[in-house]
């Protein structure tokens, strides 16, 4: 690519796995950590450095300034030099000098090294720490966890294929054996590895290895046939946690409990045990066909999609990090989450192939039909939520945290109480799209660029769009900055809430009149009331109180409406509403309030008052 081409990819959809900017006035450390990073990442086919291009980093979406490197032949000569000395392996890259709106870029081309090769690192620095990789348009250092990739093309031993210290044969439960011989006949009744005794079996699973004539179980032996004391004696936190929590926030009132069940087995047996377990517990509506007589029980996530979600979780976890999976239910969603981040950079998860951590446990979920084809369990879980007109998963995988996060929501997307919610918005002429992430964030209470490219299929620049649009609308709020910004509700989109709930009793100071005449209305973006607060929302400011009054009087003609409802109609903040018109009105008579007796009732609303 030349360097005009790549620049205008980074003005369009910012750095991304291939492309990398920097200033470049020297050959500083953050450009070869991209070298060493582009020379490692699997499947990536290398990567760009354009230098002589600066990011602003102030700025909310992607800005690029072309700023030109000085004495651009020293700097390539350094660049060079550097690539063959400070790496253990040279490396050779491809650099060329253009111009950009006649400033001299230099161009620099990194090609995937060999998987032989694998990883490149610092020599000062040493593995795991002085090996980088290219996880979406940033470098990270490599974990030990990182190197089982690498390994794993050179046909190295993995962290499963290790032998266990102090273990032995007995440690291994004959039973859970003959569960995989028989799942192994259902999957293919020919397969020749069934007719060889437990001994050879393990050995061709490397579920066990020959050590000094002895049969001493590997991890992967252990953890798919352990017997459970010896489970609890090896890895004494490989247990599933189903943990149940009132609400839709982890433990928001410390004074309750929550339900949970611990489960420890051998895994293929763990699986079955976890997936009942979920499945037992969720709520369940049902149908009964016409001319039946038996109904259908219908869960809200369907099973297959639950049991995918288990063997994900299982296979791809960490079994260095002594931690236990947790599948939390909430009551609105599902959350599994497991030790150790994915492997698979998350752009790519759901595509064709798999970079396995554990590829011996993987190999035995595969063969027995736990697990699918290699990369396509994800794939599927998004297809059969798509069929059941559910909101598709979303998958956190969390590098700082060690951790991987698989959210599933429970209602139907977009249903007839997601489109009443939505209506109050119409006035905004959401999309589908971004209507979909509004209901998201009312379940979930955050979003970020990651999950709206999960949600809505779309790439950086056009999610990036999407929550700028929010954003502007005031339905959003933007925290942190560069690759680490996410967004929460305000206030506005918070307070909105679900459909109203019909309250009871009416005599409930706290409440609202439970009747079908009540002057509490919801207004739902009626054109009527907008083109009255049109003076107001035309202006930034308030030039004229006297105006201001006027406008609040009249939409309050007749009517209670909410702070929030003025907020939204008049495009004013909501405190400065309330303290410099509302109080003062309501102290001159010129507005009523709906429970006089509670000025900061939560649903307080206003009313001119009647003559």
């Amino acid at each position: 690519m030349t360097a005009q081409e790549l620049y205008e990819r980074l003005v369009n959809l910012d750095e991304s796995e291939r492309i990398e900017a920097k200033r470049a006035s020297e050959i500083g450390t953050s450009i070869l950590e991209s070298v060493c990073a582009f020379a490692n990442e699997p499947g990536l086919g290398g990567g760009h450095l354009l230098l002589g291009v600066e990011r602003e980093e102030m700025a909310l979406f992607p800005s690029y300034e072309v700023v030109g490197v000085n004495n651009p032949e020293r700097l390539a000569s350094d660049l060079a030099s550097r690539c063959r000395a400070d790496f253990n392996i040279p490396l050779r890259i491809d650099i060329q000098q253009e111009q950009i709106n006649n400033k001299i870029v230099i161009v620099v081309f990194v090609p995937e090294s060999q998987p032989a090769e694998k990883p490149v690192y610092f020599k000062s620095r040493g593995l795991p720490r002085g090996a980088f990789r290219r996880i979406g348009p940033t470098d990270q250092h490599c974990t030990e966890d990182d190197l089982v990739v690498f390994y794993d093309g050179r046909g190295e031993e993995t962290y499963d294929y290790s032998v266990v210290r102090d273990s032995k044969q007995d440690d291994l439960d004959h039973d859970a054996l003959q569960d995989y011989r028989k799942a192994r006949q259902e999957a293919n009744p020919d397969a020749e590895e069934l007719r060889w005794p437990d001994k050879d079996l393990l050995l061709a699973l490397g579920c066990a290895r020959q050590v000094n004539g002895e049969l001493v179980p590997t991890v992967a032996g252990l953890v798919l046939f352990g017997k459970s004391i010896a489970l609890r004696r090896f890895f004494p936190m490989m247990r599933v946690d189903y943990i149940r929590v009132p609400g839709r926030e982890w433990v928001p009132d410390p004074g309750k409990r929550f339900d949970s069940i611990e489960m420890r087995d051998p895994l293929m047996r763990l699986i079955r045990r976890a997936t009942s377990a979920v499945m037992d517990d969720l709520p369940k509506s049902f149908l009964l066909p016409e001319g039946q007589l038996q109904r259908q029980d219908i869960s809200p996530v369907p099973q297959r999609v639950i049991r995918e979600a288990i063997v994900n979780a299982v296979m791809h976890r960490s079994y260095r990090v002594h931690s236990p999976i947790q599948i939390i239910r909430y009551s609105n969603r599902l959350e599994i989450t497991n030790a150790g981040f994915s492997l698979k950079s998350p752009d790519h998860l759901g595509e064709p192939g798999s970079m396995a951590r554990n590829p011996r446990i993987a190999a035995a979920l595969h063969e027995t039909r736990f697990a699918e084809t290699k990369g396509s369990g994800i794939r599927v879980m998004r297809d059969m939520m798509e069929q059941a007109g559910l909101s598709p998963p979303t998958f956190d995988s969390d590098r700082s945290k060690d951790q991987f996060t698989a959210r599933y929501l429970f209602h139907h997307f977009l249903g007839p109480e997601d489109v009443a919610w939505l209506s109050r918005f119409r006035d905004l002429h959401l999309s589908d799209e971004e209507a979909k992430l509004l209901v998201w964030v009312r379940e979930v209470g955050a979003i970020d660029n990651a999950m709206v490219r999960e949600l809505n299929r779309v790439d950086t620049l056009t999610a990036s769009s999407q929550l700028r649009r929010l954003r502007d609308a005031r339905l959003l709020s933007q925290k942190g900055k560069g690759s680490a910004t996410y967004y929460k509700p305000t206030e506005l989109l918070a307070g909105s809430g679900s459909p109203e709930p019909d309250y009871s009793p009416p005599n409930d100071v706290n409440s609202p009149p439970n009747d079908v005449n009540s002057p509490l209305i919801d207004w739902g973006g009626d054109p009527t009331l907008l083109e009255i607060a049109a003076p107001i929302r035309a202006t930034e400011r308030t030039r004229d109180p006297n105006l201001m009054i006027q406008v609040i009087l009249k939409l309050c003609e007749g009517r209670f409406l909410t702070l929030r409802d003025l907020e939204r109609l008049l495009n004013r903040g909501a405190e400065k509403l309330r303290d410099n018109y509302l109080k003062e009105m309501v102290a001159r008579g010129e507005l009523e309030m709906l429970y006089p007796e509670t000025p900061n009732h939560k649903q307080q609303a206003y009313r001119k008052r009647q003559s």
